[in-house]
């Protein structure tokens, strides 16, 4: 169990983390231009977020105890494939969510 002092400290830490990156950007840099090299790499940031939060959960799912699934390892390759081909992050959830269905409901 967790003390609550502890618990506190932690969020306040979080906290006061959480405010100094925004304000490193926004408080002291926001008025200058940024490099062009910085500027590029930026535009990556959101996008290597959404595989970086799914990539556990298909390698290590809870549902199976973190044995990897062929079944969401399927869905995931989908997804990857329609997302390459499409450029559409609709179609990449839409063919994962699709080939999970089909799996769930397959008789076997």
């Amino acid at each position: 169990m967790i003390d609550r002092t502890e618990l506190w400290i932690v969020i306040a830490a979080l906290g006061l983390g959480s405010f100094g990156l925004r304000f490193l950007f926004l408080g002291l840099v926001g008025d200058r231009p940024l490099p062009n090299w910085l500027l590029r790499h930026l535009r990556y940031t959101a996008v290597s977020i959404i595989p970086a939060l799914l990539a556990p959960l298909v390698m290590w799912p809870a549902a199976t105890g973190g044995t990897p699934d062929p079944l969401r390892l399927t869905a995931a390759g989908a997804a990857l494939v329609a997302g390459l081909l499409t450029r559409n992050v609709i179609a990449a959830m839409a063919a994962g969510a699709a080939v999970m269905l089909a799996g769930a409901y397959w008789p076997v």
